[in-house]
């Protein structure tokens, strides 16, 4: 059975920083990309950001551009998203999805086998 399991939430004041890890087990081969998502109170999932597991090429939604990364550490089925110049507006449960098949989509949630519980972070202004 696949897990994933997050880490690395909490509460930061703007213009702080915060890492989020996530680890995946039960399944560590065919991996086709890792992506973090959010969602923010009344609103829908989004996207954060994704990355390739083989090629590591990596996307970001706009708003994120310039302030967080993805990484992965293929060895360790982990992926990272480091976040800089935290936003209130980043305030928002974070959610990490594995994709095991090809999709030209990979930045969306259709492409998404597994998810993992959440992890909340909260940025106070």
């Amino acid at each position: 059975q696949v897990q994933l399991v997050e880490s690395g939430g909490g509460l930061v004041q703007a213009g702080g920083s915060l890492r989020l890890s996530c680890a995946v087990s039960g399944r560590t081969f065919a991996t086709y990309a890792m992506a973090w998502f959010r969602q923010a109170p009344g609103k829908e999932r989004e996207v954060v950001a994704a990355i390739t597991w083989s090629g590591g090429v990596a996307m970001y939604a706009d708003s994120v551009k310039g302030r967080f990364t993805i990484s992965r550490d293929n060895a360790k089925n982990t992926v990272h998203l480091q976040m800089n110049s935290l936003k209130p507006e980043d305030t928002g449960v974070y959610y990490c999805a594995v994709a095991y098949a090809r999709d030209s989509r990979w930045y969306t949630e259709s492409a998404y086998n597994y998810w993992g519980q959440g992890t909340q972070v909260t940025v106070s202004s």
